[in-house]
């Protein structure tokens, strides 16, 4: 105890389960419990509803949510992190950082393969441990089914789901901005799973089309940085605003004929340097194999892709 200093909290469930309802009436003929989304309207007035039919979070081994289990969230070594960060440990100059982070990752002799459900220690750099016969990992599968109604016309149940997902190396950090005066932060997701499928079925289950299958499916992205925030805002009409803005100029500086840091600005040179060669500020997205039912389209993968301007608006579709 003589090293808890009370700078944040770390957050590990054990054993946890969850899953939540469906649409279909219970053997009473009372409704079930469900997520829905209303307000909304179609652009030709119809009302819209989202209902989430079933959204669950399991051990190993659910087959897609119908036979659930438990599973750990965080590890005590290696929680799940609620804190206040000292941005000048993180690039962020002089402001104290909100920080909501997953299990951070760990040095590759220590950690576990972020995919391979087989994963042994020493061969990856994830916290999460995959499920064995003696214990049940910190690797959830996860999925949900979900239905759109325009007016009397309802969709098909949309069905995704992720079987062993890993999310280490996550984080949401939320610090003000001066300037601006408004709340800014830097999101990371990290999102591993050796299977992660999409499928539309019949609303009664009878029926399902092809099931898109992604395995080995990694994807790392970011959104915002120390030199480059994501701005959060809500404009003059109630719309809430997402934007990356056009990066800041640094100091005045010339760069070199040469593009060398001798014959340039130190200050000019080390700006763009950090900008554009900084993995932290790239993100990646890879597909070992990605399958439409029985036919193969092979692998793909999309690398060092930097958000240089992103602006996301939310508009009111009933106007």
């Amino acid at each position: 105890m003589s090293e808890v200093d009370g700078a944040g909290i770390g957050l590990v469930l054990e054993n946890f389960k969850f899953s939540h309802g469906t649409d279909e009436p219970d053997a009473a003929g009372n409704q079930a419990r469900i997520f829905r989304i209303g307000g909304i309207k179609s652009t030709d007035g119809r009302d819209v509803d989202i209902t989430v039919n079933h959204l669950y979070i399991s051990g190993a081994g659910s087959n897609y949510g119908q036979n659930l289990g438990s599973v750990n969230l965080g590890r005590l070594i290696n929680p799940w992190r609620i804190d206040l960060v000292d941005g000048n440990s993180i690039g962020i100059a002089d402001k104290a950082v909100l920080e909501f982070a997953a299990s951070s990752m760990v040095n590759s002799g220590d950690g576990y393969d972020c995919l391979s459900t087989a994963a042994s220690a020493g061969s990856g750099t994830c916290s999460s441990r995959p499920a064995t016969a003696d214990y049940i990992g910190e690797r959830a599968d996860i999925g949900m089914q979900m239905n759109v109604a325009v007016g009397d016309d309802r969709s098909a149940n949309i069905n995704i789901h992720a079987k062993s997902a890993v999310i280490d190396g996550s984080y949401l950090r939320l610090w003000g901005d001066d300037n601006r005066r408004q709340m800014v932060g830097q999101f990371k997701l990290n999102f591993y799973s050796p299977e992660l499928s999409v499928n539309a079925c019949a609303q009664d289950g009878s029926r399902c089309g092809s099931r898109i299958l992604m395995s080995d499916f990694a994807l790392e992205l970011a959104i915002g940085n120390q030199l480059q925030p994501v701005f959060f805002d809500v404009d003059g009409s109630g719309n809430f605003v997402v934007e990356v803005a056009a990066i800041r100029r640094p100091q005045p500086g010339e760069i070199g004929a040469d593009g060398l840091r001798g014959s340039s600005n130190a200050e000019a040179w080390d700006f763009y340097d950090s900008y554009y060669t900084s993995p932290e500020f790239r993100s990646n997205l890879s597909i070992g194999n990605f399958s439409v039912g029985d036919r193969d389209f092979g692998s793909a993968r999309v690398q060092g892709m930097l958000i240089q301007h992103l602006n996301i608006k939310t508009r009111d579709l009933g106007q």
